[in-house]
């Protein structure tokens, strides 16, 4: 379903810009990539490709501050901190992504050498789990809060009705997104959709892909709001951001179905003591049991091996 809910936007030739090529800093705490080989970004849809205009950006990594838990290097901010920073992000005119990482996620790098990929490339990642923050608490500079997604849509939203950013949503079952949208829409009056989009869950064919970008890039979001689920959001998001126009992009899993009703989300007691998977695994048994109890094994393992390290360090292992 497409919605082109603006309707005084008019689509306009995309320039062809000149790439620059920006050295990368170093993440601090990060651990150094992998042997894997860096993975080819091919233009799928168009050769236009978006760069930053300059390095000196304001969320360049020589400047976060990050902890690094289960080799995933989080940005320790709150989560009025993350909107600032992602505030930031928008403004800075280029192509940019965030991604909000929960144990899952942190299994996934583990596991995947293009999940990693995508870990090193991002412009912010933020803590959505409480397991990871209680881990941080173990570090000398631990993470703040936990940042949900699913609560910083609301923020995100907010601000851009009061700075007049253009966002677009994409993703969800037929219909979703467009409620979705609306209904953000009439939270925040002045919010302005640059559309919305729920693309069919099969593989897209190379002319519907290429579609799907133009449509995107035609609207010129300064937000891409993605509910593709996990890795699959990330991927899509870093195979594709240069080819979206100068937009910031951030993958938030169930959000928009939280919003519209189609899913809901855990009470605030489960939140509060770690345990919003047990209720969405209850909701949802058999597509959700297999992928918590993979989860499960990884937050043991990790604390087992976290356990050790300590270990060593006291001096108590050879």
């Amino acid at each position: 379903m497409n919605s082109a809910i603006d309707p005084t936007y008019t689509a306009t030739a995309v320039p062809v810009v000149v790439p620059v090529v920006v050295p990368k800093a170093p993440v601090p705490n990060a651990p150094a990539p992998t042997s894997q080989p860096r993975r080819s970004e091919k233009p799928v849809a168009s050769p236009v490709e978006y760069v930053a205009p300059a390095a000196n950006s304001a969320l360049s990594r020589s400047v976060r501050e990050t902890v690094t838990i289960w080799n995933v290097p989080f940005d320790r901010l709150t989560l009025a901190e993350s909107v600032d920073a992602i505030g930031e992000l928008v403004r800075s005119g280029r192509s940019s992504y965030v991604i909000t990482a929960n144990v899952n996620y942190c299994m996934l790098h583990d596991r995947d050498a293009v999940v990693r990929q995508i870990t090193y490339d991002a412009d912010l990642i933020l803590a959505d789990g409480q397991p990871i923050v209680w881990r941080s608490l173990l570090e000398h500079n631990p993470l703040p809060e936990r940042v949900a997604g699913s609560e910083m849509i609301f923020h995100l939203c907010e601000r851009a009705a009061k700075k007049g950013w253009r966002v677009y949503f994409l993703g969800g079952a037929e219909g979703v997104a467009d409620s979705c949208a609306r209904r953000l829409q009439e939270l925040y009056p002045g919010l302005v959709i640059a559309g919305s989009h729920c693309p069919p869950f099969r593989k897209l064919s190379k002319q519907e892909h290429a579609e799907q970008l133009a449509m995107i890039r035609n609207a010129k979001p300064d937000l891409l709001l993605v509910a593709f689920g996990q890795p699959k959001g990330e991927k899509w998001i870093h195979q594709n951001r240069r080819l979206l126009g100068p937009a910031c992009c951030i993958q938030l899993g169930a959000s928009f179905d939280f919003i519209v009703g189609t899913a809901t989300r855990a009470p605030e007691i489960y939140q509060r003591f770690g345990m919003e998977w047990a209720y969405r695994m209850l909701s949802d048994p058999t597509r959700l049991i297999p992928r918590y109890a993979s989860n499960a094994w990884f937050l043991a393992k990790s604390l087992i091996g976290d356990w050790q390290q300590t270990v060593k360090r006291w001096g108590m292992c050879p």
